[in-house]
């Protein structure tokens, strides 16, 4: 572990390092086949019924399909379903506005304003990707489909009938193995702890902030439903050791935490992680959940670069004679990330994607006018293909959703090829520039605060966890639980000091007091689980030293 304060890291825009490729997503294949398995039926209905001029509405229902598959089923019923309220509630308010009003500018300020509301929404509940883009996507291309009042209840119905089908594809899976979520999160978890133990004494800062977090979404995972269960306990008692892992990495079994992650794939019998009587007690106790509010207020900045951004790009695109400024709107709002150095990150990747994505287009746009047969196919291919390739990069995946969203602009008619790839080019770069433009302008002078904040909070927790193992005859419940918060509190300390770091025009950070106070945070975690018996005990002094340290 690091003794020495970290300086300040400098705030850079590199132009190619954000185009690296990482590793594919343990789960790519569940959205990628959900998104074709949601959208295939529907979009083969219409093509035998010769109406794919209505696949714009079935597609807005069907591509819920793409959200929660981290969630356990319990948790995902409830999101999707909130997930699937909040595209009819964006679409509703796109086609009411697109019947009500001609005015370009108007249609684009309306846009803006939803893409701000659902950006901070998607944020402030955490519902995974594909987050805020593809609400964002769907409404804003509705803004400019010619409608009446008169047919906006019969599109509605289109979206509806759709998102309950995406809804049981997302729930189908959990009849084979309804414990596959918390199961993976769990083994994410012994896999980070297991990669900070194998580093112990190089890199462990890093190492030991990326475990944290699976810590922390594994148990967010188990905790995210309130029915206790055999499969649920031993899960958790599997996090407990991945968090005990973490807290003293140079005396963990770094193979053993592998082999139980290992013996987490499919459906077999969860591994035994013994715990001592008193630390196994109260492990699934009732999660502590900020109100939504809360959550939404740190988020201003948020919506009023994104709300910004998304309007100045629309209204730029009408100024240079584009028909769709949707597309610059949609790149404006996919742009917008914890700071200012990953909003410019993904600027890049969206340009180059799009660019790429376009070419692919080119290639391919031959083969798809064979027919509406082959239209339709090619979408759904497409939509394979972005899901398969998006958790490697976000520029890998535009590859195929670009093309995937010049093809859909056929189901209404016939577009002439090159007319669309100068609007899609034109569009992307205008909306990465003024996106982006607007995310200087707009900054978020509160990051310092909220890293001072968890600065406060982590202080208090480890009082409290230093506190308790001091005493004669600690409550076991209470010493879980000291321990759990504070391990919390770490993580959130990290999250808000990273994402203060990539944010620009703001004061001096407090680099030094965060390392120092996640130094001595970890020395506590360490005495409180000796005190648990989880670790093997130290002599007297040096582990009242480590407590109190």
């Amino acid at each position: 572990m690091s003794t020495t304060p970290s300086a300040a890291a400098p705030r850079r825009l590199p132009p190619a390092g954000v185009l690296r490729l990482g590793r594919p997503s343990e789960i790519w294949f569940k959205p990628a086949l959900s998104v074709v398995a949601s959208t295939a039926p529907p979009n083969l209905t219409l093509l035998a019924l010769g109406r794919l001029d209505l696949a714009m509405y079935t597609m807005a229902g069907s591509l819920c399909a793409l959200y929660t598959h981290n969630r356990p089923y319990a948790a995902r019923a409830r999101a999707l379903l909130w997930v699937v309220l909040g595209m009819l509630g964006g679409l509703g308010a796109a086609l009411v506005a697109a019947s009500v009003t001609g005015s370009a500018v108007v249609l684009v300020t309306v846009g803006a304003l939803l893409a701000a509301a659902q950006k901070v929404l998607c944020d402030a509940t955490r519902v995974g990707p594909p987050g805020n883009v593809v609400l964002t996507f769907v409404t804003s291309a509705s803004l400019f489909a010619p409608q009446t009042l008169a047919q906006v209840p019969g599109h509605l119905a289109l979206a509806a009938a759709t998102g309950a089908w995406a809804w049981l594809v997302c729930m189908a899976p959990g009849l084979l193995r309804p414990h596959g979520p918390e199961r993976r999160a769990t083994a994410a978890a012994l896999k980070a702890a297991a990669a900070c133990a194998a580093t112990a004494g190089t890199e462990t800062d890093r190492a030991r902030a990326a475990g944290y977090a699976a810590v922390q979404t594994a148990w967010q995972s188990l905790l995210s439903t309130k029915a206790p269960s055999r499969t649920r306990r031993a899960l958790a008692r599997l996090v407990v050791r991945a968090e005990v892992a973490l807290a003293a990495p140079a005396e963990a079994d770094a193979g053993r935490l592998r082999a139980w992650a290992d013996e987490l794939r499919g459906t077999g019998p969860v591994p035994r992680a013994g715990l001592p009587p008193a630390a196994a007690e109260e492990l699934l106790g009732p999660a502590v959940a900020r109100p939504l509010w809360s959550r939404l207020g740190p988020l201003t900045p948020l919506a009023a670069r994104t709300a910004l951004g998304c309007a100045l790009a629309g209204y730029a695109s009408l100024a240079l004679g584009i028909g769709r400024p949707y597309w610059a709107l949609v790149t404006a709002a996919s742009l917008y990330q914890a700071n200012l150095t990953l909003t410019w990150g993904r600027a890049v990747q969206r340009v180059v994607g799009n660019v790429a994505g376009v070419l692919v287009f080119l290639a391919v746009v031959p083969l798809a006018h064979l027919g509406p047969a082959a239209l339709v196919l090619c979408c759904l291919a497409f939509g394979f293909g972005a899901e398969v390739l998006i958790s490697r990069n976000y520029w890998l995946g535009s590859v195929c959703v670009t093309p995937m969203a010049l093809l859909i602009t056929e189901f209404a008619g016939y577009q002439a090829p090159g007319e669309l790839m100068k609007e899609r080019v034109v569009d992307t770069v205008v909306g990465a520039l003024v996106g982006f433009a607007a995310a200087v302008v707009v900054t978020d002078r509160r990051a310092g605060d909220r890293v001072e904040r968890a600065l406060a909070a982590a202080d208090r927790a480890r009082e409290e966890a230093a506190r308790l193992p001091a005493g004669p005859d600690p409550d076991p419940a209470a010493l879980e639980s000291a321990r759990r918060a504070l391990a919390a509190a770490l993580a959130d300390l990290r999250a808000a000091a990273d994402a203060a770091a990539g944010e620009w025009w703001q004061r001096a950070l407090p680099h030094e007091r965060v390392v120092l106070t996640e130094q001595s945070g970890h020395r506590t975690l360490a005495a409180t689980a000796r005190r648990q018996g989880l670790l093997p005990q130290r002599s007297a002094g040096t582990e009242t030293e480590d407590v109190r340290a």
